[in-house]
Order: structure tokens, then sequence, then C-alpha cells
């Protein structure tokens, strides 16, 4: 039993209410810990299903994590010199959304249920708290999260017992999630804060996600795919010809007509001709995510390519097409070597965000070059990773204006000469092919940092990092 105290923790504690009544949702308030199933109709056809999933209402989630935060908003007002009793209506509340595969969760020898041995978590954040006073056109921010990456912001929302390739469960899953999100966007909530009860817009921002999620999600194409961008409609051939300018296009919106264009064909066309109508959009979109690229998957899949990049310098691979498999298990164990002996790098099945860490940075590239044969090549590599840990804090920074102004005025310019790079001095690897967040990373960054103010901010970092609690529970 929780004492009264831990109570208040949870969500589904405090008193609230919806103008208007949420649509869908029922009104009751004190709503803990649901089982996620429930809300799905049992018909004779519906096969049962093989999962077990929790969740809270995600309404109450909310009201309890804003519940969190009272002293914060109430030293917020002060400090923007309001009257604490005259901010009662306005606030407007911006939300990260995370949702992040697991892998393996299975018990190592437990008797439990025969579940998925896969989880998922779904989780939010609040990342702002923001006030338009009566009679102003600005709004002025009382609240930001300071650590918008710890999983201690991090609120779980969901867990499931699902793999997340399995489109179906996973869809069934957290359509009442959906539901409800859609139903608070049109609706506030009146909570007492500070004794006075106030009113809350909730704005949701689905940044939190990794490429694989986000395709999925958003009813693209795996990530191999020739549609190689999830915010922007090129191939793989034209993002290695043209590696900077892109503009992003994609949106939720845009992926509902388009598979509606793709489930119809109007004009009758064959599949290929159809495919490119509808730039691989091919299954219908379930959730809403905002097109941006994930700072921690960016990290983890650049230092990947610049791991391979490195094996092929070692064996010299722009002087010859084609090597053996021998040949590049060769140099990748002569690469490992060296990071393990002058780095204490250990060499990872799948590279992480703390390798990746380590790997790109110029100690690491002094190192390699030590195995490269000829100065010119030398000279290019650590030309390529000195453009690169020049372009990484622009969409590592949680508030990039403030952390790295510098690099963020000089980040076009830095992409055009990392992308001249690649197409002269590396062209045997780049030639008709870049790796999908290579693309991100060149030709989406100023304009996400525009339209956002961060990259950074909006990781999926926290959910990851959230995952290890949930492993020990």
């Amino acid at each position: 039993r929780l004492r009264a105290v831990e109570k208040e923790l949870l969500p589904g504690y405090h008193k609230f209410e919806w103008q208007p009544a949420l649509k869908n949702v029922s009104t009751s308030c004190q709503v803990g810990i649901i089982n996620g199933l429930s809300g799905w109709g049992d018909s004779v056809d519906d096969c049962p299903a093989n999962t077990i999933t929790r969740r809270f209402r995600y309404d109450v989630a909310l009201v309890s994590a804003l519940k969190d935060l009272e002293e914060d908003i109430i030293e917020g007002l002060s400090k923007c010199g309001f009257e604490d009793n005259v901010c009662t209506s306005g606030f407007s509340v911006m939300v990260k959304e995370s949702c992040d595969g697991m892998g393996d969760v299975s018990e190592k020898h437990g008797g439990g249920p025969a579940i998925p041995e896969k989880a998922v978590r779904f989780s939010f954040t609040i990342m702002s708290i923001s006030i338009l006073p009566d009679g102003e056109q600005e709004a002025v921010t009382v609240f930001r999260e300071p650590k918008p990456n710890s999983e201690l912001s991090c609120k779980p929302l969901c867990l499931m017992f699902v793999d997340e390739s399995d489109h179906e469960t996973l869809t069934a899953i957290l359509g009442p999630v959906i539901t409800e999100r859609n139903a608070m966007k049109q609706s506030r909530v009146i909570l007492p804060i500070g004794g006075l009860p106030r009113s809350f817009h909730f704005q949701f921002r689905g940044t939190g996600y990794d490429e694989k999620m986000v395709r999925e999600m958003e009813g693209l194409e795996a990530s191999g795919s020739t549609y190689v961008c999830t915010l922007c409609d090129a191939t793989r051939a034209e993002a290695s010809q043209n590696m900077v300018l892109h503009s992003i296009t994609r949106s939720h919106s845009e992926n509902l007509e388009r598979y509606e264009v793709w489930r119809r064909n109007p004009f009758s066309e064959s599949v290929d001709e159809l495919r490119d109508r509808v730039k691989g959009v091919s299954a219908k979109p379930f959730m809403e995510t905002q097109p941006t690229l994930d700072a921690l998957h960016c990290d983890i899949s650049n230092a990947t390519e610049f791991y391979k990049i490195f094996q092929d310098e070692i064996g010299e691979v722009f002087k010859k097409a084609n090597p053996t498999r021998e040949e590049r298990r060769g140099w990748r164990a002569v690469l490992d070597k060296q990071l393990r002996k002058k780095m204490k790098l250990k060499p990872v099945m799948r590279i992480n965000g703390n390798y990746a860490r380590r790997l790109m940075t110029k100690e690491a590239v002094d190192v390699i070059c030590e195995l490269v044969p000829t100065q010119e090549r030398q000279k290019a590599l650590r030309e390529l990773m000195e453009l690169y840990m020049k372009m990484k804090p622009v969409w590592r920074a949680s508030y990039p204006t403030n952390e790295c102004p510098d690099e963020l005025c000089q980040y076009s310019f830095n992409s055009q000469r990392f992308a001249e790079l690649l197409s002269t001095s590396f062209k045997y690897r780049y030639n008709g092919k870049i790796t999908n967040y290579l693309h991100k990373t060149l030709a989406h960054v100023p304009e996400i940092i525009e339209r956002d103010g961060s990259i950074g901010a909006w990781a999926s970092e926290g959910n990851e990092s959230a995952n290890k609690l949930f492993r020990r529970f």
C-alpha cells in the first residue's frame, strides 16, 4: 500500500476539470494505473491480445506532472513580474513525446506468462510553460525544463510488452492514447496551482523517436528505402549528389493524403509510378510526429559511418574496388586493436551513445591516422573529423543560440565543406549513396533549429536512459 505522501506523486490523486469536457474520455480524475488494453472491443473476431500493457490516462498523467511543477510555475510568474492572482488563464504547455522499443526484456529464469520478450515505452516531458497575459501580443515563458534529456523529467505514460515491429499490436495499444491526445488538443484543463484555479492548454510534439519508429508511425517504408529521408522527398541518389540543399516538406497531413493516393491509385499507375508519386508512403500513418532529427541516434549513426570510413582508410579502399570480406574483417580487427590499446575503447557489437562520443574526437582520429599509410589521406580524415566536431554541438546543445552561437552561424558553411570532402576525397564511398542520418545532418539542421530553436533538447535520450530504470523493475 502506498502512503498518503506517495499517492500525491502518482497520477490519479489531484482534482481537475476539462472545458469543454474531453470527447470519448471519462471525466473521473482519480484514475491510477490502468490496463492498456482497456477500451478494446471484445467481438467474436477479435483474437485475445498476446500482451500485457499498463498505462496512465494521458490527461491524468499530465495533470500530475503539472502539479509536480507547481512551485516552479509560481516562482516563474513572480520572476517575470506577474501578479500571482492575475494570471489564471492563458497558460500554454509544450509537451515532448518519446516512444522507443526497449529490445529484449525477457526474464532470464522466470516462469511468468508467455508474452513477447520485447517491450516498448511511451513517455512525455513537459518542456516549457508560457503565459499570454491579457492584451499582450507575445507569450512569456514562466518555466523551461533545465534538463530536458534527464530520465527524471521524462514521465512514463505507457509500458507494453510488444515488439516495436509488430505494427498491428502497437497501433492498437497506442490507439486510446492518441484518442486522448487529440481530445486534449481541443480543450483546456482547469487545475488549482498555488491555491487558484488556472487554465492550461497543451501542445504536443512527437520528437523522441528514432528513425525506425518515425517511419513506423508515419507510414513510411523502412530505413533502407530509396526514400532516404523522413523530412523531405529526396531519394538516396539525389541526396548523395546534392548533399546540402533540401527543404523540409513532409508532414503528418501530407503522409495521410499520400496514403489515400497509394490505397486508391486514382491515376491507375503501375506500382513503380505510384510509389514515386507517394514518395514511399505505403502504410496508414497513425501518430503525428514532428519532422525533426533525433540527436542521440544522429550521433550513433554518424559514428557508425565514421567507424566504417576508418576501416576503408586503413585498407586504402579508394585505390581498389570491392575488397573481400576477409580483407574487411582484417582492417576492422586492426582498428579495434588500435582503439583498445591507445584509447581503452573496447569493441562493441552495436555502437552506442557512449562509444560514439569517444570515437568522434580529435584524439581518436589522431590514433587512427597512425594506421593510415599516406599523409594526404590522413589530412582528409583529420579535416572531415574537425568539421564534424564543429557541426555536432549545434544539434547536440539544448539551447544552441546561447551555448554555441559561433558554430551555429558557421553551420551551413561547414556542412557545405563537409559535403565537398565526401564527394571528392571520399567519393569511393558516396557515389550515388549516403546514409540517412548524414543526409539529415548536412541538409536539414539549420532549418529545424530556425523552426524549433533546438534539436538537442527534443532528443529521445531521456526516454532511452529511463529504459534502464524499467529494466531493473
